[in-house]
This record gives C-alpha cells, sequence and structure tokens, in this order.
C-alpha cells in the first residue's frame, strides 16, 4: 500500500501482518480519487472513513488534504497503528476513533461531505442498513456523497439513492447522494 498523491506521495503504509485488513487496492483508490478531485475540493471537505483498517483512505485523504478526517474501526491495533502513523506524517487532521461503526453513525450529529465504508467482505452483511442509517440520518452535507466498497456478490443497485457504481474486478463501489440530489 501506498499513498497516491498528495504531500506524502510515494509513501509506503507498512501496516503489521496482525491486523484483520484487506486494503483497497491501489488500482481501485486511484480510481476513485480521480472521481473525488473531479467533484470535490478536497482541501474543503470532511471525510467520514468507517471501517478504516490500515488507514489507507484516510492517509490519502489527509496527504490529499482533506480539512478533516474522522476514521472509525473497531480493532485496537488498526486504530493505534492510524493513530502511529498520522502522528509520523504529521497529519493533525485524522481523527482515529475506536468503536462500532453501526454505533457510531447512530450517535453521531456530525455531518460530512464524503463519507468511505469499506467494511470486511466476508463477515459483514449490514451494509443496505448502513447506507439506510447515512441517508435517513442525513448524515451527508447537501452535496456529500457515500460511497460503499463491497464484494460484487453483494447487490445495492435497488437503494433509491444510488447514482453510480463501478467495478474492479471483484470489488465494486456503489456511490449515495441524499435523494434531492439525485437526477
Amino acid at each position: 500500500m501506498r499513498i497516491i498523491s498528495g504531500t506524502k506521495k510515494g509513501y509506503m503504509i507498512k501496516a503489521p501482518r496482525n491486523l484483520p485488513i484487506r486494503p483497497t487496492t491501489d488500482r481501485s483508490k486511484e480510481s476513485l480519487f480521480n472521481i473525488l478531485v473531479n467533484n470535490f475540493d478536497l482541501e474543503d471537505c470532511s471525510v467520514l472513513d468507517l471501517f478504516s483498517g490500515s488507514g489507507n483512505i484516510s492517509l490519502e485523504f489527509a496527504s490529499r488534504g482533506a480539512a478533516s478526517i474522522t476514521s472509525v474501526d473497531k480493532h485496537p491495533g488498526c486504530v493505534t497503528f492510524l493513530q502511529q502513523e498520522a502522528k509520523k506524517l504529521e497529519f493533525d487532521n485524522i481523527s482515529a476513533l475506536r468503536a462500532d461503526v453501526m454505533q457510531f453513525l447512530v450517535n453521531t450529529e456530525e455531518k460530512f461531505d464524503i463519507i468511505f465504508c469499506d467494511a470486511p467482505y466476508t463477515t459483514w452483511v449490514k451494509y443496505e442498513e448502513m447506507v439506510r442509517l447515512i441517508l435517513d440520518r442525513a448524515l451527508l452535507k447537501p452535496e456529500g456523497w457515500c460511497i460503499v466498497e463491497h464484494h460484487s456478490v453483494v447487490k445495492l443497485d435497488h437503494v433509491p439513492e444510488i447514482f453510480d457504481r463501478r467495478a474492479y474486478g471483484q470489488n465494486i463501489m456503489s456511490f449515495f447522494k441524499l435523494p434531492e440530489l439525485i437526477s
């Protein structure tokens, strides 16, 4: 894993082998960020990275100058690793929190420009429930996007707020926004 662009371009992210992670591939990440930089001024964005794992996505947002990044993962090792990497890279715009993602979504009052969700493929099945919670609680700011990375066996095309879907092999990124913004 590496940071693709920004102030820390080329930095290798070397997560410990004992972390339960499945990082977004560089190819998928590069495609995702190409889409995002064409639709958002990342320096003005507040980002929520759910199931942040190694912090691969959070670190990329930070390198590209995102205003604030909240990273949520329930694994203490993942949170500690991301905190250490953020400190090492002097990214004071990352807040790494240890929490259950669904509980965090129920309890937060904050709104975000971009919410990125990359749940464990093999053990997590609440994708639609998570998207509903984000949209129904209006956790997105106006014009905000929720992006869910999931395996191709998970189908989210029936969710009315979907507006785009990109396939990268078996990885799918589904894009959602508030209903009044879908055209």
